[in-house]
């Protein structure tokens, strides 16, 4: 299984983005699909996931600002970030669970600067 993130950029304080990652290789029904983010120096932690059946959860940081999303025909989870603020700024990977094995994408950088 292949995932393939993209969207990533830098953005002003206020900004907007979205991200997306395309998942391949796997003949298997998906099931969680999710967002993490790791900043310099930080550990990983959890952003955003959301269930095969589109039950979702959020870190309470993003809470009201970012929306998770996905397309089950595309295998694509999508990120969409509003009202983005300079401790956004991590490199964000995501990640798939298929039958209890969690495969993760590559990481896109996010920088919130003015």
């Amino acid at each position: 299984v292949q995932l393939q993130a993209s969207g990533g950029g830098l953005v002003q304080p206020g900004g907007s983005l979205r991200l997306s990652c395309a998942a391949s290789g796997s003949e298997i029904s998906i099931g969680v699909m999710g967002w993490y983010r790791q900043a310099p120096g930080k550990q990983r932690d959890l952003v955003a996931r959301i269930g095969s059946g589109g039950n979702t959860n959020y870190a309470d940081s993003v809470k009201g600002r970012f929306t998770i999303s996905r397309d089950n025909a595309k295998n694509t989870v999508y990120l969409q970030m509003n009202t983005m603020k300079p401790e956004d700024t991590a490199v964000y990977y995501c990640n798939v669970v298929i039958l209890r094995t969690t495969y993760w994408g590559q990481g896109t950088l996010v920088t919130v600067s003015s």
